[in-house]
């Protein structure tokens, strides 16, 4: 009896582990495992009750490997470790996983988080695009303020000269001049837009910003494009700035449709706008319990491999004469919502995912 309501105390302990989307097992020194959480249940097929008491190692596909590990941690060789390797399911399949222990909070305790290495390359992209995208607001910011003034300057300049000129030719040559200088203030204005509207907050419902997005979009392509909607109407409201998202889902479906010109003229262009709700998700560092995905999915020929890493980079664009600012733009505004937005793009299929905490 002892024994069970040590082992009742230990897992009381590790609840708080249940709600992480990572697989967790507490072992000790010799590696029999303390506590597994659901997720690790979920991942190996296996029961929590048959795992604990058991060897950790026996999950491995090279259990040598974490003994090593564990003896290391025991003889304090390291306070953390991280390597690669695979765990064996229930059904024989191995699953590649990052491996990390780190020490916890009783003596001999060892905590071993798993995470699937899609999963990880996942979290990498995702702090590279938090990185960037700071750096691009910076960059935007400064770059924009130090266009704007000489702009005015050589548009009023030009404006003067015009009315001093007599000659038709010249009298065209400052107006070329003005014109350009409207078209960059025009480029400038929208690079700064998003840091000086102000943020406008109330209730959300997804499928009415889908609506209208939808709607604008067959106005534009009236003929050979079909918008397919795939929805869970369970989906609650949330707080946000409805304009913003309406924004960011506009650009990324109007990128979509721009790349579906062979597909239309085919006859079979076709957009998904599918809403789901996605339970025990990390994104941008953080634990979420619930979040909402919106997918605009497009059967075109897919982004180019030359772009795929820079796609949401300003001024970056696959398409001629594009400004290379939509998806820059959709990210900031989705950003501005705690959420983030994720691109599965091969030929015939692109996905842009856009995740944003739900209450």
């Amino acid at each position: 009896m002892v024994f069970g309501k040590k082992a009742a105390g230990a897992n009381s302990r590790f609840q708080s582990f249940d709600l992480l989307s990572t697989m967790i097992a507490v072992v000790n020194s010799n590696g029999s495992v303390l506590f597994a959480n659901a997720g690790l249940e979920d991942a190996l097929g296996t029961s929590r009750r048959t795992l604990e008491g058991s060897q950790f190692g026996a999950c491995f596909h090279e259990p040598q490997v974490l003994r090593t590990a564990i003896d290391g941690a025991s003889s304090n060789d390291f306070a953390t470790l991280r390597y690669e390797a695979f765990l064996r399911r229930v059904n024989h399949e191995l699953m590649p996983v990052q491996v990390s222990l780190a020490h916890g909070e009783k003596k001999g305790e060892l905590i071993i988080e798993m995470s699937p290495l899609e999963q990880q390359v996942r979290q990498d992209r995702e702090e590279r695009l938090i990185d960037q995208a700071q750096a691009n607001k910076e960059l935007i910011r400064n770059l924009a303020h130090e266009i704007k003034n000489p702009l005015g300057g050589i548009r009023g300049a030009a404006q003067l000269l015009q009315m001093e000129v007599e000659s038709r030719d010249l009298i065209e040559y400052t107006q070329v001049i003005i014109h350009e200088a409207d078209r960059l203030q025009t480029l400038v204005d929208r690079l700064l837009a998003p840091h000086r509207r102000p943020h406008v907050v109330g209730d959300v419902n997804i499928h009415e910003v889908c609506e209208r997005v939808r709607s604008v979009i067959l106005a534009e392509f009236p003929r050979d494009l079909h918008i397919e909607r795939d929805f869970d109407v369970s989906i609650p409201e949330f707080r946000g700035d409805r304009e913003q998202l309406i924004q960011a889902t506009l650009n990324i479906a109007h990128n979509a449709a721009q790349a579906l010109a062979e597909r239309r003229a085919a006859g079979d262009a076709q957009i998904t706008f599918k809403t789901r709700v996605a339970r025990q998700v990390i994104f941008n560092k953080q634990w979420y319990r619930l979040a909402l995905e919106l997918h605009v999915i497009d059967n075109g020929p897919g982004v180019p491999d030359t772009i795929k890493d820079r796609i949401f980079y300003p001024l970056v664009s696959g398409r001629e004469g594009g400004t290379g600012l939509g998806l820059t733009l959709a990210q900031t505004f989705v950003q501005q919502h705690h959420g983030v937005i994720e691109c599965d793009s091969v030929p015939g299929r692109t996905d842009f995912k856009i995740l944003i905490p739900l209450p």
